[in-house]
């Protein structure tokens, strides 16, 4: 088999495989760009994008219920036809990347269809439909596998027809209930989402839900899922699951047994590192992911971005991390990466936006911690707002140093809100800085300014 000379591989074209390969092959360099699924990643077909729309269209419906206590009266009926109808034809054109690999060769990159590997140092080989084609990379490999989602050694769950994201983006139909395994993010929203729609919702979940953010949060988020009728079953375990053709039983190590239509898995994502090859470089492939340098570096020659590298499964991470790689294998480095700062959302309602420590990750650091804690029901916008205003501000400080370290905000715009609050946390703004601004009335954001006078 004959070996190909380039510039660079990129094997993966999530959001930043895509984005990296787009501005070196712009840059002039002869890029491959290589994906076994869809050009674009999970975020465009099965996360970020189709499970906004999801929830945008479950926003509607609940402001819709809340015109009797504000506006008069409303009837509503709900409808997955026009949800399923617009993730198919405008967010995924049906699952087709035509349009995003046409984008990448217009830019000057070469797309090849397959699964690559790390086959030697500078070297990748890549498994397409017509057989194996290797290319040696002159300049750089990058590394953008992304995740799948990880399904738990649970008893009988394998041989059922389980839903991942993937599937219940697909959905053409809410089942009539839904059991949900995780209460991470993804299944979270997924949760509220299908219960604004009709189906009946149990969420299990081994510790808490939404284990990573404040526990002021997620008993925010507890309390307003159990009010919309939503059962959460924390702090126990799935022990087996049975299905008999229409119904799923599935068997917990407390209480009785939960007999539902569908069931679906969100119990966190994988990388298959040992089919990534990156052995051949002296990487590890038994370990969770893919160390790197502030530049991405990965080992000689190789860049890694994205999920594998641990720093947070998020889009605007790739896309980060992708920046800085292409400006480090072109020779403009002018930054380094930074993850002192990383936002992040939770799309539910009332929605959970954060950045940088929480408070038991800033304890455990050793820090010196002051934090505070505003309801924003309380505030003048909560008040104003009435229904649905459900949230409230935490900040937590570095009282050594005066500057945030950390923060949250939850609420109707929650993940809005959180953009001042990351430029604070960034900028390592002092906190004496925050009270000196000016805070405009009557906002949501006006909140942090009531939370920067309790910081105690």
């Amino acid at each position: 088999m004959s070996i190909e000379t380039v510039d660079a591989v990129v094997i993966g074209m999530g959001p930043g495989g895509e984005d990296l390969a787009t501005r070196l092959a712009q840059a002039g360099l002869a890029v491959v760009g290589v994906e076994g699924r869809l050009v674009g990643g999970e975020c465009p077909y099965y996360a970020c994008v189709p499970t906004k729309m999801m929830v945008r269209a479950g926003e509607s419906l609940a402001e819709a219920r809340r015109v009797g206590e504000l506006a008069g009266a409303a009837q509503v009926r709900p409808d997955w036809g026009p949800v399923a109808a617009r993730i198919r034809d405008e967010a995924t054109d049906n699952w087709d990347d035509t349009v995003a690999v046409e984008r990448f060769e217009k830019a000057g990159g070469r797309f090849v269809r397959g699964w690559g590997r790390v086959s030697a140092p500078g070297e990748v080989t890549v498994e397409t439909a017509e057989g194996p084609r290797s290319f040696r990379a002159a300049r750089a490999i990058v590394l953008n596998p992304g995740t799948a989602p990880a399904i738990p050694p649970i008893e009988g769950l394998a041989e059922t027809p389980y839903w991942t994201n993937r599937e219940a983006v697909a959905a053409t139909a809410v089942p009539e209930s839904l059991l949900v395994l995780g209460g991470g993010p993804v299944g979270m929203e997924f949760a509220q989402v299908f219960s604004r729609f009709g189906a009946r919702v149990s969420v299990v979940v081994r510790s808490r839900i939404l284990p990573k953010e404040e526990p002021e949060a997620a008993e925010l988020v507890a309390k307003t899922f159990a009010a919309e009728g939503i059962s959460v079953r924390s702090g126990v375990e799935t022990t087996r699951v049975e299905y008999d053709g229409e119904w799923f039983t599935v068997h917990l190590s407390e209480g009785e047994p939960l007999r539902v239509r569908q069931v679906l898995v969100a119990t966190g994502r994988r990388t298959d590192l040992a089919a990534l090859g990156i052995g051949a470089v002296g990487l590890d492939e038994r370990a969770h992911g893919i160390e790197v340098d502030e530049h991405m570096r990965a080992a000689e020659g190789v860049w890694a971005v994205g999920d594998v590298t641990g720093h947070g499964a998020f889009t605007h991470m790739s896309m980060y991390q992708a920046r800085i790689a292409a400006a480090d294998i072109l020779g403009t480095a002018t930054e380094s990466g930074q993850y002192h700062a990383v936002p992040r959302v939770t799309f539910t309602d009332p929605e959970v936006g954060a950045v940088g420590m929480t408070e038991a990750q800033a304890r455990a650091a050793g820090l010196r911690v002051r934090t505070a804690v505003t309801d924003l029901t309380a505030s003048t916008r909560g008040w104003i707002h009435k229904a649905g205003n459900a949230g409230l501000i935490k900040l937590v400080e570095d009282a050594d140093r005066g500057v945030l370290v950390g923060a949250t905000s939850v609420g109707p715009t929650g993940g809005e809100v959180l953009g001042a609050l990351v430029l604070a946390v960034h900028a390592r703004v002092p906190t004496a800085t925050l009270h000196e601004m000016i805070y405009a009335y009557p906002t949501f954001h006006r909140a942090i300014e009531a939370t920067l006078n309790e910081l105690h």
